[in-house]
């Protein structure tokens, strides 16, 4: 059996470009459960994701466990905070598995999708309601369908940036003849990464510097952790109302509140709206570009010769 190294599965498997919370809190842990797996063991993607699915499922009862636990549900919520976070981190294992073993398959991304989001809505949903069922506090039964609506608004619109802007890059290799940029876009996962922001932030001329400002070198530094300058995702999404959310029930130990719960939601809320005007803002400037750049293309495209006399 190979020997998969930790060196081997950071260069092979980590994306250049990744959720913060991804990068931080998951990938130390799952890079090293990634070496152990794959040496040990002949675990596929998909059964790592059915892994995933049953501790999604375990934190969703532990969510709901507070309408029957009395004065222990606090120990649920944070065991439910955990198992979530675990899930995640399996769920991140199996793609990597996938693509260092070369097992990967379209019907796994399949059920890898269809997975997560039964996961994330049984388990915010576990969450809010098992609370409004403890509370009485009818705020977080307006928060639930507020959560889902931002949840399927960042699909609908990441799948939406993405193909418009994979059609923008196509257009162009099209205008410009450019055979291998177009082979290479076809065949790269993350040319249309929804939040990958650099085509965005690429001079509209060539020869115009590249600008030095306080927004750059942020970027450059978060880009040299691997951290998408997209710092609020549908990861972030996810983690803030499965992970943090919950863990806030500590807070009833020093104060008045029960929790934070419902204040994390409205931020999560906020933070994913804000970044998501930022990646329709980012994608109009993309498209202006875009515009000027086909008309450039086709004003140096000759249209035919001139005729002799």
């Amino acid at each position: 059996m190979s020997r998969f190294t930790l060196a081997q599965v950071k260069e092979e498997t980590y994306k250049a470009k990744d959720a913060w919370w991804t990068v931080f809190l998951v990938d130390p842990l799952a890079g090293r459960l990634v070496v152990w797996t794959a040496n040990r063991t002949n675990i596929t993607p998909n059964q790592l994701t059915l892994g995933a699915g049953v501790l999604g499922l375990l934190s969703a009862i532990c969510f709901a466990a507070p309408i029957w636990a009395g004065d222990l549900g606090w120990a649920w919520l944070l065991a439910g905070a955990l198992l979530f976070h675990l899930s995640f981190v399996l769920d991140c294992m199996d793609g990597k598995i996938a693509r260092l073993k070369g097992t990967g398959s379209v019907f796994g991304s399949w059920v890898d999708f269809v997975f997560d989001r039964i996961r994330f809505f049984g388990c915010v949903m576990a969450l809010l309601i098992g609370q409004w069922l403890v509370t009485g506090n009818a705020a977080y039964l307006i928060v639930a369908p507020v959560v889902v609506f931002f949840d399927l608004l960042r699909y609908l619109n990441g799948s939406q940036v993405a193909k418009t802007r994979k059609t923008m890059k196509q257009a162009l290799a099209v205008a410009s003849g450019d055979t291998e940029r177009l082979r290479a876009e076809a065949t790269d996962p993350d040319v249309s990464d929804p939040e990958d922001d650099e085509m965005s932030d690429a001079p509209a001329n060539a020869d115009t510097p590249a600008r030095q400002g306080l927004y750059q070198r942020v970027r450059a530094f978060l880009l040299q952790h691997r951290v998408r300058p997209h710092l609020f995702s549908g990861i972030e999404f996810e983690m803030f109302l499965c992970v943090v959310a919950p863990v806030t029930v500590l807070v009833a130990f020093f104060t008045p509140l029960n929790s934070l719960i419902i204040p994390v939601a409205v931020f999560s809320v906020l933070a994913l709206a804000f970044f998501e005007v930022v990646l329709v803002g980012r994608l109009y400037k993309e498209s202006q570009r875009f515009e000027a750049r086909r008309r450039q293309l086709a004003a140096a495209t000759p249209t035919g010769t001139d005729s002799g006399s």
